[in-house]
């Protein structure tokens, strides 16, 4: 799980600085570059913080986050074939909001 590149891109696809965005997220700004350079694993309640700032559901954060590394090998080819197309549509979604 990439959570911390997740909330990266997205918040530059918002047009978010770091520093300002860490306000909005009573966070310092190196606790968020810290949490985007997956050096540290935010509680439940920042990224929630952080998913409302970014004006998206946390779920959908976490699936933007996810990597076929981490699905069991089942799951691992179904991922693969949607995944793709899945976060291009979530993109758009996120790019409009």
């Amino acid at each position: 799980m990439n959570l911390g590149t997740a909330i990266k891109t997205i918040r530059k696809q918002k047009g978010l600085r770091q520093n300002s965005f860490a306000t909005m997220c009573d966070i310092t700004q190196a606790y968020l570059s810290q949490i985007e350079n997956n050096l540290k694993e935010p509680n439940i309640s920042i990224l929630k913080k952080i998913s409302e700032n970014l004006n998206i559901p946390l779920p959908i954060l976490f699936f933007m986050s996810l990597e076929v590394d981490d699905l069991e090998p089942e799951k691992k080819e179904a991922f693969k074939v949607v995944e793709p197309t899945f976060k291009i549509l979530l993109e758009q979604i996120i790019s409009n909001n």
